[in-house]
């Protein structure tokens, strides 16, 4: 596990700045800023939450309190959407579990998890629409409702191949969300 010091140089450079920078932006003292660098000191509250507010960091997130990076974990997260072939609702309820028992526990779970159950909750009403209007067009024998089964197997499709891909990703070490955010509704 990184040392707090290591992994705020880490993100200050990923963001092109400097130390006078991070110390001006965030109104702590640079040499305060250099002892944290250095693992010579360890930031505490209002400092620690000025640093983290300039690199757009969550403070618990860099404390990591007891979180472990766990990549087998995460790319067995990501599979675990595929569960949908078999069990109905599966790619929500099946991560939606996996995702509650260890988001505090392992590392980039939380914005991973919520990132793929609102992807799944998303897809599982685009897939209900389309298969709904399939039925209900040709019960009614209306217009070329064709397209609409193609559109629900293009859904399929994708769900299964979009899993797989992430999780070879995951495995590669690519650790962001994948998934495409449209809406919030698990954060």
């Amino acid at each position: 596990m990184n040392a707090i010091g290591e992994k705020i140089r880490e993100v200050r450079k990923k963001k092109g700045l400097s130390q006078e920078e991070l110390a001006e932006s965030s109104k702590v003292n640079l040499r305060t800023i250099q002892r944290i660098e250095n693992n010579e000191s360890e930031p505490r509250g209002k400092t620690l939450n000025l640093i983290c507010e300039v690199l757009d960091l969550n403070a618990e997130d860099i404390l990591d309190y007891g979180k472990q990076s766990d990549k087998s974990y995460l790319v067995i997260f990501h599979l675990s959407v595929i569960a949908f072939l078999v069990i109905p609702l599966g790619n929500i309820i099946l991560p939606l579990i996996l995702w509650l028992t260890k988001k505090d526990k392992i590392i980039g779970l939380k914005e991973i998890g919520a990132n793929l159950l609102n992807f799944q909750i998303i897809w599982t009403v685009f897939a209900f629409v389309t298969i709904t209007a399939f039925a209900l067009c040709k019960i009614l024998h209306y217009g070329q409702y064709e397209i609409l089964f193609y559109a629900f197997i293009a859904l399929y499709v994708l769900n299964v191949i979009l899993p797989i891909l992430f999780a070879v990703k995951m495995n590669q070490g690519k650790t962001e969300s994948l998934y495409p955010n449209l809406i919030k509704i698990v954060k």
